[in-house]
């Protein structure tokens, strides 16, 4: 009998399991174990409640080693020990006499983050940044229009994710980075870009799964084998390529493979001119098109581009595509400086004007520019990119993210991100945009729905998992939104706001003690004092609740929603209201999580809350949202 949930995420007793990481959580304990142990954990999770035999272990755990029931009695016992059982009253594992072992604790299936939810790939038909706390002056967003769109934010650290257990489709690829080829090596960004470019115009395609930027080019330099690379990206096909650039000619070479046996289904060299480029990318996506066997009509984003106009002005886009990965203040000045230039030199590039859009949005959201300058520049560029384009999908979902974020327009926004969704329905970027939008609304099944089929096509994204934490949380599913916020954190440990995520979580599952340990190690102080004054409310330590309250009251007091938090959770509401007017007259953009964000669950029963509702026009909670 195979094992039915041996790639899912679930909670067995106290004890959140990982089997696609090989490890255990509970609070902030983790524990790794042998991939022989997880597979004995699995198979019993299987059949809770009911003796599995040992036969049956030997085949299923130790299939195709030679070993006798002694190996087993050893395991068991071994997993006992870190399970935390104790004779002669476990909870977890007992022994049947001669038939075998029984799991006794109780199992919650939760489906795993990446995972196809069955009513995911019709979400977007339905659809109408991560924020983290101001620290030393600048917002730091983790999940803006700009960061999806433009930058890999979180880079994956020795950590692995995989999506094995998914059923993999044959309409599936991941456009891995071109090798630059050039002989003095500098055309990193122009090799960065093709392959970019490629997987913008595949998005395009109807019934076509293509794995975003954000995941494909995790496997930048490394020598994985194309097996591991569509396990983990949950593809069946992956594309290779090489770009060499001398002057204005261009030898590109691209090649198809069946990641799951190593086929090569297509290949083809391509020697053009530098203002072909467009064409050149368009045609490799049609014979990937062809290669897959996927039947497109014109209407559907492959029509024929005409030659380049200016092909400085494409070679500034790329550099300001590559810079923007540089995540800092130079890189977004760098960035900004190039899409402006390349527009100069070509008023009718409508996609740099949609990328200048998202640069001023990002800028705007981490406090490299102030918030109104910022948001009002990328609103002016994403018009411009509409009127240079109508279809342009960049330009509307940074408007559809400014609107909800910053002027709480929400039929705009909805609108907006409607458009986005008709025109990149497969774009993971749009999707979580649209989930953001929707949890806002109060609409939180759509809010899941949508969640959940961004992260299915860009399974490495730590932000996904992030935001689909966000999401479970706000549905009241707590072991799958510690389960979640866990899968981010275990790829990037200290990314920014993940302690403090997982300690919400913690105290709404009533662990205060895990809340204040896990809360220390946010690497943002205003969040890790926010999180420290609400843990020590929780284990009725008001002094010390108060005296991280008056540490953010002196240091940051210019984070009125940060501030309101805590008097929210400590039910203070007086001060609660007083500090979520203050966020409203400054505009602050993470207002909009007012209806989702469970610390501020206190106030819901005050009539000033449905006051406050009424004052940014969302609709108020009703069962239905419920």
């Amino acid at each position: 009998m195979a094992s039915q949930v041996s790639s899912s995420v679930v909670q067995i007793g106290e004890w959140i399991v990982h089997p696609a990481l090989d490890s255990i959580s509970r609070g902030t304990e983790t524990q790794k174990l042998e991939p022989r142990a997880m597979r004995l954990l699995m198979c019993l999770a299987d059949s809770a409640g009911h003796v599995v035999s040992i036969d049956r272990l030997l085949t299923e755990v130790w299939a195709g080693v030679v070993v006798g029931s002694a190996s087993v009695y050893e395991a068991v016992s071994q997993l006992r020990k870190i399970l935390g059982d104790v004779d002669p009253n476990p909870t977890y594992i007992v022994t049947v006499p001669r038939k075998g072992y029984r799991l006794i604790a109780s199992v919650q299936r939760a489906t795993t983050p990446a995972a196809q939810n069955p009513q995911a790939q019709a979400a977007h038909k339905e659809a109408p940044s991560l924020p983290v706390w101001v620290v030393a002056g600048a917002f730091v967003v983790l999940a803006s229009v700009a960061a999806y769109f433009l930058i890999d934010k979180v880079r994956l650290s020795k950590h692995e994710t995989t999506v094995t257990g998914i059923a993999v489709s044959n309409k599936s690829i991941a456009v891995l980075p071109f090798t630059d080829m050039s002989e003095k090596k500098d055309q990193e960004y122009f090799a960065d870009g093709m392959a970019e470019e490629i997987i913008n115009l595949l998005v395009k395609i109807p019934g076509l799964k293509v794995i975003s930027r954000t995941s494909s080019f995790q496997f930048k330099g490394k020598t994985e084998v194309l097996r591991s690379i569509g396990t983990q990206l949950g593809v069946a096909y992956v594309l290779e390529g090489s770009v060499r650039k001398a002057g204005d000619r261009l030898r590109v070479t691209a090649q198809l493979i069946d990641s799951r046996n190593s086929t090569h289904l297509w290949s083809q060299t391509y020697d053009r001119d530098l203002s072909d480029i467009l064409k050149m990318q368009d045609e490799i996506a049609m014979a990937l098109v062809r290669a897959l066997k996927i039947e497109v009509s014109p209407l559907q984003g492959l029509e024929a581009r005409p030659a380049l106009r200016n092909t400085e002005a494409y070679a500034l886009y790329l550099h300001g595509l590559h810079d923007t990965d540089r995540n800092d203040l130079q890189g977004f000045e760098l960035a900004r400086s190039e899409f402006q230039r390349a527009l100069d030199l070509d008023p009718t590039f409508a996609e740099a004007a949609g990328v200048l859009a998202a640069t001023y949005a990002w800028g705007a959201s981490v406090g490299y520019i102030p918030p109104g300058v910022g948001f009002t520049q990328a609103r002016d560029a994403a018009e411009h990119a509409i009127k240079l384009d109508p279809n342009n999908p960049i330009a509307y979902s940074v408007l559809g993210d400014i609107h909800n974020t910053f002027d709480w327009d929400w039929p705009a926004a909805d609108q907006d991100l409607k458009r986005t969704l008709a025109l990149a329905p497969n774009n993971p970027v749009a999707l979580q945009i649209a989930s953001r939008h929707s949890l806002a609304m109060g609409r939180w099944d759509d809010a899941l729905n949508l969640a959940t089929a961004s992260l299915a096509l860009d399974p490495l994204d730590v932000g996904g998992y992030y935001w689909l934490s966000t999401v479970q949380l706000r549905r009241g599913r707590l072991p799958e939104a510690e389960a979640a916020i866990r899968s981010a954190l275990e790829m990037v440990p200290t990314f920014p706001f993940g302690p403090y995520a997982l300690g919400v979580v913690l105290l709404a599952r009533s662990q205060p003690q895990a809340a204040l340990t896990t809360f220390s190690k946010e690497p943002l102080e205003a969040a890790r004092i926010i999180g420290s004054a609400m843990a020590y409310f929780a284990l009725k330590r008001k002094a010390e609740s108060d005296a991280s309250l008056a540490q953010m009251l002196k240091s940051y007091a210019y984070i009125p929603f940060g501030i309101a938090t805590i008097y929210a959770f400590r039910g203070e509401s007086d001060e609660a209201f007083k500090w979520l007017d203050r966020a409203y007259e400054q505009k602050d953009q993470f207002l909009y999580r007012i209806k989702f964000a469970p610390e501020f669950d206190k106030l819901h029963g005050d009539p000033r809350y449905k006051a406050f509702l009424t004052k940014m026009n969302l609709p108020e909670m009703t069962q239905a949202n419920n």
